[in-house]
């Protein structure tokens, strides 16, 4: 029996079958995220959905990456779940324009495809997409060895969503005495790992197996916490006809960089930091890190993962309605006539 060659490509580090099975292998995973207007089915070149019908709808698109959080999932072995953390992160950030999703789609890059990491991977980017009502309609997985380190791989997504041109928000109508509610946040979301892991594995040398001080979670548990959806909770509010005047995902460059976002250049946001209960990592973080109050603010999202800003007299009705959907939520502030910045009371 002649002796099987390795092909060229998959001693230089690339191994095209390997891959091809992978991708195979996730077929019947990623079509049952398959939606009424998605056309066609796996494979193509391009990814088909049918345009959405209705007069002045407009399409609202985003990109974003997991970041450094893909490094806390190598050290853990642990990759289920940071394919949520992207699929949600995205759905967030078009939905503070009022947006809802259509399709999702996704990049991985990697020095060598690990089958079984690659699934489950794919296996969070199929449970967000089913549960925020989406499909996961493409993307692409490149094995590029010498560009990324031995088990570890770069997690992108690309999303697009829809909205009534009449309905988009864009904060232009928020007004001062407007009213700041806050959403809590699973942990960090994905942002800020960067300093987290440099406080926590190389100043305080602590394992992602060690207990976080105070809490029944590991360290690696915290870190890893599931970057939440707001869809639900915003999408019961619009229906209800509240009147939103401006929304803000807390994500890279928190709260003074990501609320300004959508404020007039006549208001300022007034956060009361006293509001709401700040997580013990973010404690930890800020203690043992020595990092100043106002630059935590600045990286990370300190318990509030995203913001919704409404008139007074919507309040009422607002929080009853959140309550109602189980949704936990904080007053944190309110606008004040200003410059367009953030400002805080505590």
């Amino acid at each position: 029996m002649a002796k099987e060659t390795k092909s060229a490509y998959a001693q230089a580090g690339v191994n095209i079958d390997v891959k091809m099975n992978a991708v195979g292998s996730i077929k019947q995973m990623v079509a049952s995220t398959k939606t009424a207007n998605v056309i066609g089915g796996i494979g193509a070149f391009g990814g088909l959905h049918k345009v959405p019908t209705g007069k002045g709808m407009i399409l609202v698109s985003s990109a974003d990456g997991v970041g450094t959080k893909l490094k806390v999932a190598a050290m853990m072995n642990k990759h289920d779940t940071v394919g949520q953390d992207i699929v949600n992160h995205c759905v967030n950030d078009i939905l503070v324009q009022g947006a809802k999703p259509l399709f999702f789609m996704d990049y991985i890059g990697t020095a060598k495809v690990d089958p079984v990491q690659f699934k489950n991977v794919v296996s969070g980017l199929c449970k967000a997409c089913k549960e925020n009502k989406m499909a996961l309609l493409g993307g692409e997985t490149a094995e590029m060895p010498g560009l990324y380190p031995a088990g570890e791989y770069d997690l992108v997504g690309t999303i697009v969503g829809c909205v009534k041109k009449s309905e988009l928000i864009t904060g232009k109508s928020i007004r001062a005495g407007d009213v700041i509610i806050g959403f809590p946040s699973g942990g960090l979301q994905t942002n800020g790992f960067s300093l987290a892991r440099r406080v926590i594995f190389d100043l305080c040398q602590y394992s992602w197996k060690d207990k976080l001080p105070g809490t029944n979670q590991t360290f690696g548990e915290a870190l890893l916490a599931v970057h939440k959806s707001f869809l639900k909770p915003v999408a019961k509010l619009l229906e209800r006809k509240i009147k939103i005047t401006g929304m803000a995902h807390i994500t890279g460059g928190g709260f003074p960089d990501n609320i300004p976002r959508v404020l007039p250049k006549a208001v300022n946001a007034e956060i009361d930091r006293s509001a709401w209960e700040v997580p013990t990592i973010f404690k930890f973080i800020q203690n043992q890190g020595k990092v100043d109050r106002d630059e935590m603010y600045r990286v990370f999202n300190m318990g509030i993962g995203y913001v919704v800003i409404l008139p007074k007299s919507q309040l009422t009705k607002a929080t009853n309605i959140l309550k109602a959907q189980h949704q936990p939520y904080s007053i944190i502030g309110v606008i004040r006539k200003g410059t367009g910045v953030v400002t805080y009371k505590n």
